[in-house]
């Protein structure tokens, strides 16, 4: 058992353990000199420092730039000249602030809503610039954004072209209001909206614009979009153009082509188009037909010079007499035919004969056009030498003959009619009328009734037949004027000096006495 001395030896040593304990305790509370006292929490929507004693020891972000001090005032001092010029009756020591109510100021400036508050926290000073100026500057940009945001929001969502994002794995993470609804017409109602665009592999990294179509491939007829891509940070970002009435346009273009290629296919002209950079950009069967040229040379665009050149070399055009000077004969040609001006008669040395004209297109093109004209040149130089034979013939011929179409025009004399009549009407640009020639006639010739007869007979149409009358020349000769109806309206004047035989004809033939109808019966 344990004796008292034992008791009261172990009582001894708990009192004196505990009394250690409580001593540790209390030391351990209390503050070190050098340590910084328990600092409790600032206001950081206001302007706040701390101090202890005339050491800040604390201050809010927003009070390190204050009253134009560059950097952080650190001391009692520093922070009143920082604000003494706003707060004239800022203290000059914190023993002026009372420790029982604090101290409140007032800003000197009229109208500054600034007030200055000074707080004792236990050992500890507060000061706190309250500034609702800023506190209204603040709100009045926190509302500007807010606006903003709601402005471009509301903007964003009434553009007429989708808009949306993508995270780097491809899913839509925002869009625009023309998106959804663009959504909303590809789906049918209930059904899972896939993506509209194949996004995901549809760009590279880059920023690019590509042409794709939207929605299902049963979901009707197709809609087209020039879609651009601009990646960022965040992932992409996606913006969508319709161009369906470009995609119309394109078609309806294509297929005017085609058109005309196949009308053009069907004329015997040969047609050849060449663009503004003077690149042949169409062409038809025909001109391979008209100027032998290979179908792959022109297939293959060739440029204006190279095609004449190419021309030449076949000897489709004529050979230029100056090659030297041949550049500037094509340029030459080149500008005429963008004002419509060139036209041309190419002879050839195998005896065809085209003609060739340049027409301007729009958009700087130019057209030309090569036509065989041969059978229509031969034509012409056959019935130019017919007419020729026959002149000469008229020509040789004594009696003077003169011939009037049907609108009483005089077309046709020979050169015995020149010389009776001492006149040349190819000499004169006018034509001269049935009324003028007899006026003429009747100036050389003794009064007769016979004028007026053949002005009539030139006018009338139909119940034409032959007749004959003598005229009388001033000099005393006598004329016997023959006239003739022809096909076509026309009437031929024939004068013959009378002989034996030109009386004995005439006598056949109905008289100018003659009453009219014996003479329409005679024709009968």
């Amino acid at each position: 058992m344990i004796g008292l001395f034992e008791w009261i030896l172990l009582s001894f040593i708990c009192f004196a353990a505990a009394l250690g304990a409580v001593t540790l305790l209390t030391l351990g509370n209390r503050r070190k000199p050098d340590a910084p006292p328990p600092q409790p929490p600032l206001i950081e929507d206001d302007q706040t420092w701390l101090f202890d004693g005339a050491q800040l020891i604390q201050a809010t972000p927003s009070s390190r730039h204050q009253a134009g001090a560059g950097e952080l005032p650190d001391s009692w001092d520093s922070l009143r000249s920082a604000l003494v010029a706003r707060f004239p009756d800022f203290p000059d020591s914190q023993d002026q602030v009372s420790t029982s109510r604090g101290l409140r100021l007032t800003a000197k400036t009229p109208g500054d809503p600034g007030v200055l508050e000074f707080e004792w926290l236990d050992s500890l000073l507060r000061v706190r610039l309250i500034d609702d100026r800023r506190r209204k500057i603040e709100a009045n940009l926190t509302r500007a954004l807010r606006d903003e945001l709601a402005n471009l929001r509301n903007t964003v969502n009434r553009l007429p072209y989708p808009i949306w994002r993508t995270d780097d794995a491809g899913q839509v993470t925002w869009s625009n209001a023309a998106y959804n609804r663009l959504g909303r017409e590809m789906h049918r109602e209930g059904e899972v909206q896939a993506p509209l665009f194949p996004t995901p592999a549809l760009m590279p990294e880059r920023d690019s614009t590509r042409r794709v179509a939207a929605g299902r491939p049963d979901a009707g007829p197709k809609r087209w979009f020039d879609v651009t891509a601009i990646p960022d940070e965040h992932g992409r970002l996606y913006f969508a153009t319709n161009v369906d009435a470009v995609i119309e346009a394109e078609n309806a273009q294509r297929n005017f082509v085609q058109t005309l290629a196949k009308t053009f296919a069907q004329l015997s002209i040969g047609l050849a188009i060449f663009d503004r950079r003077r690149q042949l950009a169409l062409f038809n069967p025909a001109l391979v037909d008209l100027t032998a040229l290979p179908a792959e040379f022109l297939s293959a665009r060739p440029t204006l010079l190279t095609f004449f050149d190419r021309l030449r070399d076949q000897r489709i055009m004529p050979e230029p007499k100056n090659y030297s000077s041949w550049r500037h004969q094509m340029a030459d040609l080149v500008a005429a035919a963008s004002d419509g001006r060139y036209h041309e008669t190419w002879s050839l040395p195998s005896g065809s004969v085209f003609s060739v004209s340049g027409r301007p297109h729009p958009d700087g093109a130019i057209a030309f056009l090569i036509e065989d004209i041969t059978a229509e040149i031969t034509l012409t130089r056959r019935f130019r030498s017919d007419l020729e034979q026959g002149q000469a013939i008229l020509d040789r011929l004594d009696d003077a003959i003169a011939v009037f179409s049907a609108d009483g025009h005089l077309t046709v004399t020979n050169a015995a009619y020149r010389k009776l009549w001492s006149v040349d009407p190819e000499m004169s640009f006018a034509e001269t009328s049935v009324i003028e020639a007899t006026r003429c006639w009747q100036k050389k010739c003794r009064a007769s009734p016979v004028w007026g007869e053949i002005r009539d007979f030139v006018e009338l149409r139909e119940n034409r037949s032959d007749w004959w009358a003598q005229v009388q020349l001033k000099s005393g000769e006598s004329l016997a004027c023959h006239v003739h109806p022809i096909q076509s309206g026309a009437a031929m004047v024939v004068f013959s000096r009378i002989t034996t035989d030109v009386m004995a004809s005439a006598m056949m033939q109905p008289h100018l006495d003659q009453p009219a109808e014996s003479r329409l019966m005679a024709g009968r």
